[in-house]
């Protein structure tokens, strides 16, 4: 099975951010670790842009290449119609991730334009949130 986990702006330096939420790890260095879980089962690919049109070009350019994906579009979740209709586009299985339980933070983050256009949401675990979304997708495909 191949997985592409998509990442949107500022996750790239994770490591940095709110190390309560986010946890104090690089997205790299836990990577790692999901290639050594799902070693033989799963293909992990990966790809992060802090710019919309960098996440969108992605998806245009490897719509075929996946047999689902894992997207966690950070704060563009709560904002991009644009990226919502990219998702919309593709013929697998998608599972939008938050590190975070979004709904114990501020209210605009409640909100999300990928909900309505994927297959489920993950959101609340830290990083283990992508090895959910990565299971649900084994088992489903």
């Amino acid at each position: 099975m191949r997985v592409l986990i998509l990442n949107g702006p500022n996750l790239n330096l994770l490591e940095l951010r709110e190390p309560d939420l986010y946890g104090g790890r690089s997205f790299d260095q836990y990577l790692m670790e999901l290639e050594t879980f799902f070693e033989g089962r799963v293909n992990i690919s990966y790809y992060q842009s802090n710019s919309e049109g960098g996440l969108i070009d992605y998806l245009h350019n490897n719509m075929d290449r996946f047999d689902g994906v894992v997207i966690n579009a950070a704060a563009y979740t709560h904002t991009s119609i644009a990226i919502s209709d990219a998702v919309r586009l593709l013929s697998v299985p998608v599972i939008e991730v938050h590190i975070s339980n979004i709904y114990k933070r501020e209210e605009y983050r409640h909100h999300s334009f990928l909900s309505p256009v994927v297959e489920g949401v993950i959101c609340g675990f830290g990083l283990d949130s992508y090895r959910l979304a990565i299971e649900a997708l084994f088992n489903r495909v």
